[in-house]
C-alpha cells in the first residue's frame, strides 16, 4: 500500500513538473508522413461522377514559436499522386504546395493541443488516359488541428489539415510528425 501511494505520488509529481519541459520556444524544424486525400464530384456530358483518391504525402516543417502559445509556420506540403476510376478509366491526381500558417497551442502538461489557419499556394496535376495532364494552381485557405507531445526540444505531432483548393470538394491530410526546436 505504501509503494503504491509513493509510486502514484511521484506519478503526480512528475506530470506537473513537464509542463516546464513542455513549453520550448524558438525555431523548429520538422517532419510529417501521413495519408493525403482528394474528392470532388462534378459532371461530364450530364452524367455525374465522383472522385476520391488517397495517396501517401509528407510535409516538411519550418517554424518559429515566439511565445508559449503562438507561432508562425511554413510547411512543403506534397499530397502524393492518388488515382480512382471514373467510367472505367483510371484518373490520376497529385497537388503539392508552400503553406504559412499561425498556429496557437494550447500547453496541457507535456502535451500542446493546436489549430492552425493560413493560405497555401498550390500546384495539381490531373492525368486522364489520352488526354494531356492538365494543370492548375492558385492560392487558397489552410486550416487544421492537431495535438503534439513535447520532452524538452523533441514533439512528437499527429494533426488534420484541409486545404480549401479550387473546383475540389475535399483536400486533407492526416498525419504523424516530429519536430525539433533549436534555442
Amino acid at each position: 500500500m505504501r509503494r503504491t501511494i509513493l509510486a502514484a505520488s511521484a506519478a503526480v509529481s512528475m506530470i506537473f513538473a513537464f509542463p516546464a519541459l513542455a513549453v520550448d520556444n524558438g525555431i523548429y524544424l520538422g517532419g510529417s508522413v501521413g495519408l493525403g486525400s482528394v474528392q470532388f464530384d462534378d459532371r461530364i456530358d450530364g452524367e455525374k461522377f465522383s472522385y476520391d483518391a488517397d495517396s501517401v504525402g509528407y510535409k516538411l516543417i519550418a517554424g518559429w514559436r515566439f511565445l508559449d502559445w503562438l507561432a508562425v509556420e511554413a510547411n512543403w506540403v506534397d499530397l502524393g499522386t492518388g488515382d480512382d476510376k471514373i467510367f472505367g478509366e483510371k484518373i490520376e491526381t497529385s497537388a503539392d504546395g508552400f503553406s504559412g500558417s499561425v498556429v496557437g497551442f494550447l500547453p496541457v502538461g507535456p502535451v500542446d493541443l493546436f489549430a492552425r489557419v493560413g493560405a497555401i499556394a498550390w500546384n495539381a496535376d490531373i492525368k486522364v488516359p489520352g488526354l494531356p495532364t492538365e494543370s492548375d494552381d492558385g492560392t487558397d485557405l489552410t486550416y487544421g488541428i492537431g495535438a503534439q507531445f513535447r520532452i524538452w526540444s523533441l514533439s512528437l505531432r499527429a494533426e488534420y489539415e484541409q486545404f480549401d483548393i479550387a473546383d475540389a470538394d475535399t483536400v486533407d491530410m492526416i498525419s504523424v510528425g516530429v519536430t525539433w526546436t533549436f534555442l
